[in-house]
């Protein structure tokens, strides 16, 4: 595997992906319209209080209603943005033209990674969204472990010129899978977040800013997890609020669930084993709170 940090013990398995996000929302039904009819989510599941959204059968966000909760006070871990990955450019082209029409204020950038072409957006509560294509793994530039990254000038005028269909902007694509492709946190300090998801939780690290962010992945992707303190440099564990209820992991199989369970068990972390699902998921919180499930597939 490419990666800057070698971790102690046995690392994450190489087709480790990631799983749904979930979001604790002061407003269902105003979220639930920003997912499905803004960014072209379907709804795949609507019980009582939470709603869960996806491409193609896939969960990508969960929604569940908190209305006992309040926004984090600013400057608090959590969640950075989710990023949703689409398999084409025509498919990205058409939820960045859904996004123009629907809620254009909630656009707050877009950047060419070299790896990848992104797009940004804040929902209605404030949680990150990225909306990202990824380019050929041949086209990826690894140099000493460390993958080639960039924030390139990235036109959204000129992208939809060039990607989009009339057949998508109509919604042609709507089917087409996506999925989590990355999900990124705001910590208290990198140190901390190396130690935990590279040495504990066993990603591989692929790129690093100084203090102020590492990047991590299994099996060689560009990243499946970031950690930076843009935002959050300091800050301590959460306390209950709305934005992030928890981050999924999709593990291969038992095997190598239980291997996490006892990387983790052996760095002095808590793990929760979820005995109704047949000890196929484990629960456990990173040093911010910041909640995980990993399952079995």
């Amino acid at each position: 595997m490419n990666g800057l940090h070698a971790p102690s013990g046995d690392t994450l398995a190489a087709d480790t992906a990631m799983g749904a996000v979930t979001l604790l929302v002061g407003d269902l039904d105003a979220m639930t319209r920003y997912y499905r009819d803004v960014v072209t989510l379907q709804v795949l599941s609507a019980d009582g209080d939470t709603v869960t959204l996806g491409r193609a059968g896939r969960p990508i966000v969960v929604l569940r209603h908190e209305p006992a909760l309040r926004h984090a006070t600013p400057g608090s871990a959590g969640l950075y943005h989710t990023a949703i990955l689409f398999e084409t450019q025509t498919a990205l082209a058409a939820a960045l033209y859904s996004v123009a029409r629907h809620a254009p204020r909630t656009f707050t950038g877009s950047a060419d990674h070299l790896v990848s072409q992104a797009f940004y957006f804040t929902d209605p509560e404030g949680n990150g969204v990225e909306l990202y294509w990824d380019r050929s793994r041949t086209e990826w530039s690894w140099v000493h472990g460390r993958v080639e990254m960039a924030t390139l000038f990235l036109d959204p005028n000129a992208f939809l010129s060039d990607h989009l269909t009339e057949d998508a902007a109509e919604g042609a694509t709507a089917q087409d899978a996506a999925s989590v492709g990355h999900v990124h946190l705001s910590v208290g300090d990198v140190a901390t977040a190396r130690a935990f998801y590279v040495d504990a939780l066993g990603f591989g690290e692929t790129a690093a800013f100084g203090n102020q962010a590492v990047f991590v992945s299994a099996g060689g992707y560009h990243h499946h997890m970031a950690m930076n303190v843009w935002n959050s440099r300091g800050a301590g564990p959460r306390m209950p609020a709305l934005g992030l209820g928890r981050v999924d992991l999709a593990l291969p199989d038992a095997d190598a669930l239980g291997a996490l369970g006892e990387r983790l068990r052996d760095h002095g972390f808590t793990v929760r084993d979820d005995a109704s699902a047949g000890g196929r998921t484990l629960g456990f919180d990173d040093p911010w709170t910041n909640r995980i499930r990993a399952t079995a597939s």
